[in-house]
């Protein structure tokens, strides 16, 4: 008898270890498909939008116009092939087969678009995170030996790119100030939409902004416009009005920081010399700046 009794006891502790086993496996099997159930179910929830931070703003707030230096195909290659891109680009011809005025958009506007490259504007930089591009077909602005050669924008081209940059401004609320050519954010680089642009049009049908005549006659004063005046009182009016312009940098360069300005504001003559006119203009700029307190 104590024989047998011996030679069950480890028949009997492996049969408990292997149920011990099986509940360890099972338990560990169960305890998985929770997980997994867990995975597939995700907790529900409920967001709470009771209550408003006081600081944000719109994460768009530049609106940047270009201009394409290429024909229709050339444009859609370099836009939609490449590492260049522009939330919209508007044809020379913009009418569909119906005769519907019609704006490309190859960019979501929900999405960065890579148009805008190393640029700076009102204390930003790098725009591409901030702004909305819009690419026009335009043959482009060469300097010629006796001047210069541009492309015009036709009517119906403009009427579409105001039509198409009003709605921008409505929806991320754009300050005036903040649209701006490329020419505007990257002047060291960058000439478009050149001189032909009709920007004072696009000011006064509510797209970006042109100073009062009467404000500018008003600092002009009885100076001649091409007077000269010092250029570090204009790169300073410039980099208030959000340039990224210093009275340090290269003479050569800074002509061409008034350049860029004077193909804005004053493209009758933009070769960059410091003259009581672009000053005059410039304050008149400020003056509203000031009034609308600094709108960023």
């Amino acid at each position: 008898m104590d024989s047998g009794k011996r030679r069950g006891r480890p028949r009997a502790a492996r049969i408990t270890w292997a149920f011990r086993l099986i509940v360890v496996l099972c338990l560990c099997y169960i305890g998985y498909l929770l997980v997994e159930k867990e995975k597939a179910a995700p907790l529900f929830y409920h967001v709470d939008s009771s209550q408003k931070a006081a600081g944000a703003d719109e994460r768009i707030q530049f609106l940047v116009l270009h201009y394409t230096a290429e024909d229709f195909t050339g444009s859609m290659k370099t836009l939609t092939t490449g590492q260049v891109s522009a939330h919209y680009l508007i044809p020379l011809h913009p009418d569909n087969a119906a005769g519907i005025p019609t704006a490309l958009r190859l960019v979501d506007e929900s999405r960065r678009a890579w148009h805008a490259g190393e640029s700076y504007w009102r204390g930003r930089e790098n725009l591409n995170d901030t702004s909305i591009g819009i690419e026009i077909e335009n043959g482009g602005y060469y300097r010629t030996l006796t001047g210069y050669d541009a492309a015009p924008y036709p009517p119906h081209q403009i009427a579409l790119v105001i039509a198409l940059s009003r709605d921008i401004i409505k929806r991320y609320h754009i300050s005036p100030f903040n649209v701006v050519g490329h020419s505007d954010i990257a002047w060291r680089r960058k000439q478009d939409p050149g001189p032909l642009f009709p920007w004072r049009q696009l000011a006064a049908a509510g797209v970006g902004i042109w100073p009062d005549q009467n404000r500018v006659n008003f600092y002009l004063g009885k100076r001649d416009p091409r007077q000269r005046v010092a250029m570090p009182a204009i790169l300073q009016r410039m980099a208030r009005y959000g340039y990224d312009v210093t009275p340090g940098m290269p003479v050569a360069l800074q002509q061409k920081a008034v350049a860029a300005f004077q193909m804005h504001f004053r493209p009758t003559d933009f070769r960059g010399l410091p003259d009581a006119e672009t000053e005059a203009i410039l304050d008149a700029l400020l003056e509203v700046d000031a009034r609308e307190g600094g709108a960023r």
